[in-house]
């Protein structure tokens, strides 16, 4: 390329005019200042410095920006990733949220009593207030549309249907006590210095007699009972029965054929109650009634 390029800027200088050794050194003039400049020492040095700088990621994305296209910027992220990348906060969180915030408008409000800072507090407990109707009234609808979330109707709260489940349970219980005899007895702990055990001595002997139920009166100070002249004196009946320190009258449901003692209850209580007890104990199962 160069020996024809030479050739032409020779032919051009002679044609206007200029003798050929002063073409020619006027040539080599020309081409002297268009000759690359010998560097200095410590710019070659920096060559390789900055041939390694501009090297790799930085010498196509810093020096010639080009951006995103060749993954020299991450490409930014939507809204809606930007949303999704957020964590979300639990709702046990956000209700801890509300009442804190309630908590301390409440506070601003007491300390504070600005109109500002009164109504402020009034506007969010009434927020809330509409969020908890809005609950009690979906929980409502939810339980009428399904029955087997509806506890009432296993334990009716309307006076009628609380009639209906009252009558159909004494029926049950009598119908079980009846028979309650055969299986059960019952031990009553007394002392002949109880004043709450002369009380409770006639009631118990009026439950032993309406429903046949056997009834073993056990004297802790051997002492004797007026409702129960055949009385035994406590041996050791009293602890054997779990049952802990000396407290009296005392009541305890044995059944006869799992020789397993059943603590009915202490203090004095009506024939009623001991029954229902006595009915709950053997025929109702744990956590079935409420």
């Amino acid at each position: 390329m160069r020996a024809p390029l030479t050739l032409a800027l020779t032919l051009s200088l002679v044609a206007s005019g200029l003798p050929a050794t002063s073409a020619n050194a006027q040539l080599a003039d020309s081409v002297s200042l268009s000759a690359p400049q010998e560097e200095p020492e410590a710019a070659r040095e920096a060559v390789p410095a900055q041939v390694a700088e501009q090297s790799g990621d930085d010498f196509y994305c810093r020096e010639r920006r080009l951006g995103e296209w060749f993954y020299c910027e991450k490409p930014k992220a939507k809204p809606s990733e930007q949303r999704a990348q957020q964590p979300t906060q639990s709702s046990a969180d956000q209700l801890a949220a509300i009442s804190k915030q309630l908590e301390e408008m409440k506070a601003r409000a007491i300390l504070q009593p600005t109109t500002e800072n009164v109504s402020a507090y009034i506007a969010f407990q009434r927020e809330q207030l509409n969020r908890a109707s809005s609950f009690a009234d979906m929980w409502r609808r939810t339980i009428w549309q399904n029955p087997e979330l509806d506890y009432t109707l296993q334990r009716p709260v309307n006076q009628l249907g609380k009639r209906t489940w009252l009558d159909n349970r004494t029926a049950d219980k009598n119908r079980v006590l009846a028979s309650i005899s055969k299986r059960y007895g019952v031990f009553y702990f007394y002392s002949s210095a109880c004043a709450a055990c002369e009380v409770f001595g006639p009631i118990m002997r009026s439950v032993s007699d309406r429903f046949g139920l056997t009834v073993m009166a056990v004297s802790l100070d051997g002492g004797p009972s007026k409702a129960f002249p055949n009385f035994t004196v406590d041996t050791g009946q009293y602890r054997a029965m779990g049952m802990q320190g000396q407290q009296v009258p005392a009541l305890v449901l044995f059944d006869t054929q799992t020789k397993r003692p059943m603590p009915i209850g202490y203090g004095v209580m009506a024939a009623d109650e001991v029954m229902d007890r006595i009915f709950t104990l053997t025929s109702v199962e744990p956590g079935s009634d409420f």
